[in-house]
Order: structure tokens, then C-alpha cells, then sequence
């Protein structure tokens, strides 16, 4: 069985007075110039799927301008069930709403999770390692309720234990009961990161030697609370074994105390999740550093579709792919390599300004929505 999204209404959303679109169950092209409107509907899709955007906005930045009100609402079918997700719009709230009954963003995740490829994920490689972690905590609570809760209590301690660094009488025993706080939830969440990257990676090596066969890519999680040796800056850190839950703490209790100096004086957490890489490699070498334009393209195509794989592994049905704009910015090669995944059983949608990526075959069992002018 799979869950398929259905339809999809935007009244008083961005560019969208009223407006109502009606997905394939296959592949749905929104074709249109520049500005008409498909990423907006893009972004109300994964809002409604994984409970936030990828352009991170503010409540108001989602209404349509002169509305003081707005609704985005999605109908999901599938394993004999029909849920509708809603995501109400009011001056500087938003609430979400599924099956009629408030809930939060938590409340319209792990139904239909989606992946989302857009053109700046292409620069994810060379980025900050903010960038990655992001990528995979996004993915993460999608999939899985713990992910999520840990994402929320980590974040809040990190803050919480910023804002006391900063103070002038720092209390030593408050801060210890932070520094626990800080070495439970990280410890937890550096498990929960490694074995969804184990997933990850597992599925974007065998894309990767789709797209590249005589490369070999990988990726490895390199926890902060492990100290890479000076001048290893041309290798991946050793990962610690994170499967021994004790060692960990007891490793980051350690890095904490090495590094309390530091942090008292810069007011920081300097050490834990929130400082942790996500290196990729292809031979052996840091792509980062060595890995052309297209080998990077490459890598971050196939974390895409490992995304794909990996929740289809978890829950048994394919996740929403959303394709924005990426055709343009990939090469005739990659862009093959994506048009023979997405033709499995896997609902996508993709946004593009010229049809001309698309052959006729592909063309003829897919559903084409043109998008007019911005509304």
C-alpha cells in the first residue's frame, strides 16, 4: 500500500488568491516563467508533509499580501485511510490542523513524509557543516517521534546553557545541571543521527556508482565530542563507537571539562551535536575540498534519492518527492539519473520553466499543470 498526496488548495497564500491542484499519483509537472508561483505551491506541499518550510518564514511572509487571513489544506489517501492536513494563516500565527482538530507541526509529520531538492541543496557539500545537520535532522523527524523530541530538547538546552555562560556570577552548580542535560539529550540525539546517516549512507553509495561507476563516494559522522587529531585536516575524523551509550556520556563529560575555559569566556557551547560534521568522500579524499562542481551535484543528488530509500525502508511506502527548479541546474547526465528513479513508484513533483527536460514518453504519462501569471 502507499499513501498518495491528492489535492492540494492555497487560499490566501502567497501568490494565491484561491487556488486548487490535483496531483497524479505518478509525476505532476508544474511548468510556468519565473515568478509564477510553483516553488509557493512546492513549499505548501512539504509545510503540509513534514510540518515546515525549506524557506524558513515567518507566519505573515506566508499570506498573500493585503490578507489579513489564509489556508493552505492537503487530502492524503491511502491504506484505506483519508486524512486531510491544514495549516491555518492569521497576522503573525499560523496553526495547524489535521482532520479538523488543532494540532502542531509534530501533528502533520510521519503521515507522508517529504523529500525536497532545490537548487540550493546543490551547494550542500561545500557549505557549513550547519548545512548538513540540518539536512539530516530534517529528514530525521519526518520518520521517527524521538528524532524530533530530541532535535527540540537539545536545541532548547544548548540556548539555555548559552544564556547562563554569559552570565557574570555563574552559578557552578546550575551550570553542572545543564552540562547533564547537555551530555543526555546530545548523547541521545548523536545515536539517533548516526544510525539514520548509516541508512543514508548505505543508499547514496549504491546511487552515487549509478551515477558515477568508477567513483567511490561515502559519508561518516564525525562527532565533536571526539578529538581529531592536529594536522588530520586532510582525512575524516575516527568515529567513536556511539552504540555504547555510557562511553559516550562519559566522552563528552570529559570534552566539556577540557573545553570550560573556552566557554565561560566566549559565552558558548562549544562542544556536542550542534558542532558535529557530516563528511562526505569520494576515493578517499574530502569532497569538500577536492570534489569538482559535478561530483558535488552528484553527491547531493544521491543523498536525495537514499531520502527516497530510506523511508521507504522505515515505512514501507515512498516518500513525496519534490523536484524544485533542479532540472535547470543539473547537467544532461544527472538529469537522466533522476528521470529514471523518480519513473519507479514514487509521487513526485516537479517544478520547471521549460518542458524541453522531458522526453515525449515521459511527457505522456505525466500530468502537466501550466502555472499562469503570479496571482
Amino acid at each position: 500500500m502507499a499513501i498518495y498526496a491528492r489535492t492540494l488548495t492555497a487560499r490566501g497564500y502567497r501568490s494565491y488568491e484561491d487556488y486548487e491542484l490535483e496531483l497524479a499519483d505518478g509525476i505532476t509537472i508544474l511548468v510556468g516563467r519565473n515568478a509564477a508561483g510553483k516553488t509557493n505551491l512546492v513549499e505548501a506541499l512539504q509545510l503540509l508533509t513534514s510540518g515546515q518550510s525549506f524557506r524558513r518564514p515567518a507566519p505573515r511572509e506566508l499570506l498573500r499580501e493585503g490578507d489579513e487571513r489564509g489556508l493552505v489544506r492537503l487530502t492524503l489517501e491511502g491504506e484505506g485511510r483519508r486524512i486531510e492536513h491544514a495549516c491555518e494563516l492569521g497576522g503573525s500565527r499560523r496553526a495547524f490542523v489535521r482532520n479538523g482538530k488543532k494540532t502542531n507541526a509534530s501533528g502533520v509529520r510521519g503521515v507522508l513524509p517529504s523529500v525536497l531538492f532545490c537548487p540550493d541543496d546543490l551547494d550542500m557539500v561545500k557549505r557549513s557543516a550547519s548545512v548538513r545537520r540540518r539536512a539530516l535532522d530534517d529528514f530525521g523527524v519526518q520518520l521517527n517521534a524521538r528524532y524530533a523530541a530530541l532535535v527540540s530538547a537539545y536545541e532548547r538546552v544548548v540556548e539555555q546553557r548559552n544564556n547562563l555562560l554569559k552570565e557574570r556570577a555563574l552559578d557552578p552548580s546550575l551550570l553542572a545541571a545543564w552540562d547533564e542535560a547537555l551530555v543526555a539529550n546530545g548523547s541521545a540525539l548523536m545515536q539517533h543521527r548516526a544510525a539514520l546517516l548509516r541508512r543514508v549512507a548505505s543508499h547514496a553509495a549504491r546511487a552515487y556508482e549509478g551515477i558515477a561507476p568508477h567513483e567511490r563516494m561515502a559519508i561518516a559522522y564525525e562527532p565533536s565530542i571526539f578529538s581529531v587529531p592536529a594536522g588530520a585536516t586532510d582525512a575524516p575524523g575516527v568515529t567513536p563507537d556511539l552504540a555504547d551509550r555510557a562511553a559516550v556520556e562519559e566522552l563528552f563529560r570529559t570534552r566539556l571539562a577540557e573545553l570550560a575555559d573556552d566557554e565561560r569566556r566566549r559565552g558558548l557551547t562549544l562542544v556536542g551535536p550542534h558542532r558535529d560534521e557530516i563528511a562526505f568522500t569520494i576515493d578517499g579524499r574530502p569532497a569538500r575540498q577536492y570534489a569538482s562542481q559535478g561530483q558535488q551535484r552528484s553527491l547531493v543528488l544521491a543523498w536525495k534519492i537514499a531520502e527516497v530509500a530510506v523511508t521507504r525502508d522505515i515505512l514501507g511506502y515512498a516518500p513525496l518527492l519534490l523536484l524544485d527548479d533542479v532540472m535547470s541546474e543539473l547537467d544532461e547526465q544527472r538529469r537522466a539519473a533522476i528521470l529514471l528513479f523518480i519513473e519507479g513508484e514514487v509521487q513526485t513533483v516537479i517544478t520547471t520553466t521549460n518542458l524541453g527536460y522531458f522526453n515525449d514518453d515521459l511527457l505522456s504519462r505525466t500530468k502537466v499543470v501550466h502555472i499562469g501569471e503570479a496571482r
